[in-house]
């Protein structure tokens, strides 16, 4: 079977899918090849959205068993059934993931369910994922990789999904392990620690920096520490795992000072009934044809691309984890609009400078921009306004009052370069900054604009306000 596409797009996650709608908007035959058989990707299926479909059923079950007399809501004999919030997380993928095939139908757009591999300029040979498919190649003028990326494996740690789990295995435990022990305190270790904490487990994190949540402003990673600490997660920071044994019994980790962190410990060993391994993710390229197509990569397995998406192959184009960047969906999202609008004549750009990073943790923690490290590092004088949640009065009847809005800004220019939220709905928060930075707005400007009160966003104005040093409810 062959058929002719303008566009033929290999990865049906936010990415791979964005791309393709657009692709179609503009009016050009579009194609989706995906392996896995239920479109929207890593992020979709087995990542952001189960994930977050768990921290808020956990959330709930939380301030259920500890807030809610506090407000006068008496409540008895509260119990778990895990098995029914399992379902609604699972029911959430299923309508998400059939509304993405809608989506594809409304849009005309061939959505191929196969292994898709790069065998010629301008062709996808396509291996079906189902027995008795027939094999079928797909003619293209421009293709898009859009695979997104995988578990990175630790050494000496071999996944099992069962005892030793990845993201994947840990978003299905048949039930709430008494101990679960985290490699890895980035934003999945912690995300997934915290859920399974919520519902009773004793969560030890292992990490190797002297910090959490690396990448992060290190004022947002100290406070975000002494929050989880205190919610009950235990961190072992500056320290390693070469080694684990898993048995019907549990797992024993081994644990090892790393040699030259602050705060490296002695060597031990922890016990835990599941091991969670979160230490990132690498580039998914298996089985593309990639070398075979002259398709360059870099040391570390990434796709390389130019400022359009474009590989060093014409009409071979790359977006998403697989180039590497922040892996984020949201990122790839973008890049996909803006590689297909580039590709059918029109401008696009992306600002990485613009592109917020949350963790949904409760609190939550945001950032966008530089952090005051990095503007450190460069040289660059800046102002820093920051303000309490404490001090926030929607916050305080919200019971929610942990954490801070820091907004960093050029000494000279005002203009505003990072800002940093921990507290409630941060991830939403920070939005509003997002948009001052994209139009090249100063912390005076985000500062005198009216928020609406009682309301959490009068914590970002306030700490607009205290760049210039003119918090008025501090």
């Amino acid at each position: 079977m062959s058929d002719a596409y303008d566009l033929v797009v290999i990865g049906g996650g936010p990415g791979g899918y964005v791309a393709a709608i657009r692709a179609a908007q503009l009016g050009l035959r579009t194609a989706v090849v995906d392996k896995r058989g239920s479109l929207g990707g890593t992020c979709l299926n087995v990542g952001c959205i189960p994930s977050k479909a768990l921290l808020q059923s956990s959330h709930h079950f939380e301030v259920a068993a500890e807030e809610f007399a506090g407000h006068g809501i008496k409540t008895t004999g509260l119990t778990l059934d895990l098995k029914t919030m399992m379902g609604r997380k699972d029911k959430v993928v299923r309508e998400l993931t059939r509304g993405v095939e809608f989506l594809m139908k409304k849009n005309k757009i061939d959505y191929v369910v196969g292994e898709g591999r790069i065998t010629g300029p301008g062709e996808v040979a396509v291996k079906p994922s189902k027995k008795g498919d027939k094999k079928q190649t797909l003619k293209a003028e421009n293709i898009i990789i859009a695979t997104g990326s995988e578990v990175m494996p630790l050494k000496g740690v071999k996944i099992d999904e069962k005892r030793i789990v990845s993201s994947t295995g840990a978003l299905d435990l048949k039930g709430v392990p008494e101990t679960l022990a985290v490699v890895g305190a980035g934003v999945i270790g912690l995300e997934l620690g915290s859920v399974w904490r919520r519902l009773g487990a004793k969560v030890t994190v292992v990490e190797f920096l002297d910090h959490i949540l690396p990448g992060m402003d290190s004022e947002v990673s100290k406070q975000m520490k002494r929050i989880l600490s205190k919610q009950g997660i235990e961190f072992k920071l500056s320290s390693k795992v070469p080694a684990a044994k898993a048995s019907k019994a549990g797992v024993t980790l081994s644990i090892e000072p790393v040699a030259g962190e602050k705060g490296g410990g002695k060597k031990e060993t922890l016990k835990a009934d599941v091991v969670l391994v979160a230490i990132g993710r690498r580039p998914y390229t298996g089985g593309l044809g990639l070398d075979k197509a002259g398709v360059e990569m870099d040391g570390h397995g990434f796709v390389k691309v130019d400022e359009d998406f474009q590989t060093n192959v014409e009409g071979i184009f790359a977006i998403g984890d697989v180039i590497g960047g922040a892996m984020l969906a949201h990122k790839a999202e973008d890049e996909g609009v803006v590689a297909v609008e580039i590709m059918a004549g029109q401008s696009g750009h992306i600002n990485y400078d613009t592109i917020p990073g949350i963790v949904y943790t409760w609190p939550e923690a945001a950032g966008v921009g530089k952090t005051e490290e990095q503007l450190q590092e460069a040289g660059i004088d800046y102002k820093s306004g920051k303000f309490p949640f404490s001090a926030n009065s929607r916050a305080r009847c919200n019971a929610d009052a942990d954490g801070f809005v820091k907004i960093l800004a050029d000494k000279a220019t005002d203009a505003v370069l990072g800002c940093h939220i921990i507290g409630p709905e941060a991830g939403d928060l920070i939005q509003e900054v997002v948009v001052a930075m994209e139009l090249s707005a100063s912390a005076e400007d985000i500062a005198r604009i009216c928020h609406g009160h009682p309301g959490l966003s009068e914590a970002v104005k306030e700490a607009a306000m205290g760049v210039d040093g003119r918090a008025v409810h501090i």
